[in-house]
């Protein structure tokens, strides 16, 4: 007894990842799928596979990774077993710098937290017409 894989269009694709016609025709140019989706008769056919990989491609896009890193990635995949240690590589490295990223970003929240809630206890007792301001910043204090 024979499975037949599941096949997809490209736009029950781009129903299930969120992703235009047009970018998973700009994904497949520039090599980040890790497959071949064309067929013989030219027209692109998605396996459950090939939308696995893609939604992988839509987190690493999301989250900055480059696309020439992408790219690299798909080509080790698609090249098989034995290339395991680069492509861990490359995820430790991208993982590196978001872990960079967040610890800036929950550095600039920290202000931003800071910040709001000297506005709301300015608010709250009714001194925020002494917060500064650009129009007069000579007399109000630089809150």
């Amino acid at each position: 007894m024979t499975t037949i894989e599941q096949e997809f269009t490209i736009g029950d694709i781009a129903e299930r990842t969120g992703l235009s016609t047009h970018a998973l025709r700009y994904y497949e140019r520039e090599g980040l799928l890790a497959g071949r989706v064309r067929r013989q008769s030219g027209q692109r056919r998605y396996s459950a596979s090939d939308l696995e990989w893609i939604n992988i491609c839509v987190k690493l896009r999301a989250t900055r990774m480059p696309l020439a890193a992408i790219r690299r990635f798909a080509e080790l995949v698609g090249d098989g077993p034995g290339n395991e240690h680069e492509r861990l590589a490359l995820l430790r490295e991208h993982q590196n710098r978001i872990v960079t990223q967040m610890a800036e970003l929950n550095d600039c929240l920290d202000v931003i937290n800071w910040k709001a809630a000297i506005y709301e206890q300015h608010l709250a007792q009714g001194t925020a017409q002494n917060l500064w301001t650009a129009a007069d910043d000579s007399a109000a204090t630089p809150d």
